[in-house]
């Protein structure tokens, strides 16, 4: 399984931005997928997932501002960020496993496959 992330750059605080993670070497269908991302001197941070089922989780710093959203047939995962602030400012990684649908998604040690980041810059 491969992971691919891309969609990052600088932005201004309250623009927006769309972070891609394509996965190859599936298939995916019973993958849960998320983001998480790591500013400098912190530790890894959850951002948003995406249980097979559909369902998705946020964490409170990103809910009712980002959305993320699966392509199925294209095994492509988004993350719509929206009235981005300087303190989203991190690289992104999206993340990958089988997990059962009673399982926690925020526990970045909780996925096996991961994607190589993408830097998000926001300015003030």
């Amino acid at each position: 399984v491969q992971l691919q992330a891309s969609g990052g750059g600088l932005v201004q605080a309250g623009e927006s931005l769309t972070l891609s993670c394509a996965a190859s070497g599936g298939p995916f269908s019973r993958y849960t997928m998320a983001w998480f991302r790591q500013a400098p001197g912190k530790e890894r941070e959850f951002i948003a997932a995406r249980r097979w089922t559909g369902t998705t989780h946020y964490s409170d710093s990103v809910k009712g501002r980002f959305t993320i959203s699966r392509d199925s047939a294209k095994n492509i995962v988004y993350l719509q960020m929206n009235s981005l602030k300087p303190e989203d400012t991190a690289v992104y990684y999206c993340a990958a496993d089988v997990k059962g649908i009673l399982s926690s998604v925020s526990r970045h040690y909780g996925y096996k496959y991961w994607g190589q980041g993408t830097q998000v810059t926001v300015s003030s």
